[in-house]
């Protein structure tokens, strides 16, 4: 099969060239002029695939995303078909579907999870769109997905493939942030002669053996105690947006929402929170107040 790649980055490169290893045609746009790219515009990636034509966009969330299919929507015919890879706001999918819709071009959202491993061991895919749209990119999921029976839903209707990525996300804060909050309590114990042989010794027949867990190990062997690592996570939309609507539909969500928060916090340097809460202590309990 021929496809379109819009964005040639950590992701988009390797899944082109996992494409590419199952023998379909990829040609590949970037802005980068040294990302690899074959063509050097939209206009010249439309022109280089024959309609019906089916384009996968690997760009960020907003305004990337935006004016990307803004101009395809310019560019392609009636009958082509957009796949969205990135990490688009499901209510959003569903206004750029009904914006291509009117061009007569369809939009499926694939949420793709496995980062950096996909192009060895394949992504996770979980996708949104119409029975029919869906259909006629199977073989590119195919490729895309890891081997065996497992790694491929789909999920629902447009923007159900970003809802289950972003759900997915969450889970994912939540996991990490359980694995820090425990390894930090074994660094901080006395009786603990080396946090990282404990968790090594978790890595089989344990209840939380993961493989979140095995990157923790990893880590540690690599650089033993992390003394060469800031503790500092950037945090990213999606988790966001989970809580966001898990508020809507009366869904708590405790644990995914301290974790977004702890990453949040580990950003600030002199937190204007605790400024607060240590004048406090003060005015209503004499409190002693650390002066910079």
């Amino acid at each position: 099969m021929k496809i379109g790649m819009i964005g040639l980055g950590r992701m988009g490169k390797n899944m082109a060239d996992r494409l590419r290893t199952g023998g379909h045609q990829v040609v590949g746009y970037d802005i980068a002029p040294d990302s690899g790219r074959d063509v050097d515009s939209l206009q010249a990636l439309v022109q280089a695939l024959q309609a019906p034509r089916v384009i996968w966009v690997m760009v960020p969330a907003g305004k990337p995303i935006e004016s990307t299919l803004d101009q395809l929507g310019d560019l392609m015919e009636r009958g082509d078909l957009v796949v969205d890879g990135g990490n688009t706001r499901f209510t959003q999918d569903q206004e750029h579907a009904q914006a291509l819709a009117a061009k007569g071009i369809g939009l499926v959202d694939v949420g793709t999870s496995n980062g950096i491993w996909g192009k060895e061991k394949g992504y996770a895919l979980m996708v949104g769109g119409s029975d029919q749209d869906v259909a006629r990119i199977q073989p590119i999921l195919d490729t895309l997905k890891p081997e065996g029976d497992y790694g491929l839903v789909h999920a629902g209707g447009t923007g159900a493939g970003h809802y289950a990525k972003m759900v997915h996300n969450g889970i994912e804060y939540g996991m990490m942030q359980a694995l820090a909050e425990g390894y930090a309590v074994l660094e901080a114990s006395d009786l603990i002669k080396e946090p990282g042989e404990v968790v090594e010794s978790w890595r089989k027949g344990s209840v939380i053996q993961s493989w979140l867990l095995d990157l923790l190990a990893q880590a540690l062997k690599e650089d033993p105690h992390l003394s060469g690592i800031a503790g500092k996570a950037d945090e990213t939309g999606e988790t966001k947006w989970m809580i966001a609507d898990a508020l809507e539909l009366g869904v708590p969500t405790p644990a995914i929402t301290s974790a977004l928060y702890a990453r949040q916090s580990s950003k600030i340097e002199d937190p204007m929170t605790m400024k607060v809460v240590s004048a406090l202590r003060s005015a209503f309990g004499g409190h002693p107040i650390v002066r910079e």
